[in-house]
């Protein structure tokens, strides 16, 4: 991608929270059904409506939203939760709860962090000690 902006970073983001979300649970090791699969006679699938399942997501796909995940350690940690919230289509009015912040400082904080992640894939270096509003206006 030639230049990063807001947008694309919570697209990316987005997207590496539906791949989390679409992957196995994980599992211990050693623990195994010893029952026999069932096998469905016609009769017993007469009824019964056809189960659809995602497909799991391409390797490409895990190796993108690994990457996007690892741009959150960019930030510090409450606004990078707040960006993963925001990933995981999480409401406003949990997240403000959850971090005891109004609405307008967390969409702050929210723009905050896609910003710095924008200044950093495009090659800038960003300045902590700018402000908040420094750093979301010199970002499209």
């Amino acid at each position: 991608m030639d230049e990063w902006t807001r947008g694309a970073v919570a697209d990316r983001l987005e997207l590496a929270a539906d791949v989390m979300a679409s992957l196995p649970a994980v599992r211990p090791q050693g623990y195994i059904s010893t029952w026999p699969e069932y096998s469905y006679s016609f009769a017993d699938q007469v009824g019964q409506e056809p189960r659809m399942r995602r497909p799991l997501p391409s390797p490409r796909m895990i190796s993108e939203a690994d990457e996007a995940m690892l741009w959150l350690r960019w930030l510090e940690k409450d606004i990078g939760e707040i960006l993963w919230a925001r990933a995981n289509r999480k409401a406003w009015k949990g997240i403000c709860w959850t971090h005891g912040v109004s609405r307008k400082t967390a969409t702050k904080r929210h723009l905050f962090g896609l910003s710095v992640i924008v200044w950093r894939l495009n090659g800038l270096t960003y300045n902590p000690k700018r402000s908040m509003d420094y750093t979301i206006g010199r970002v499209r």
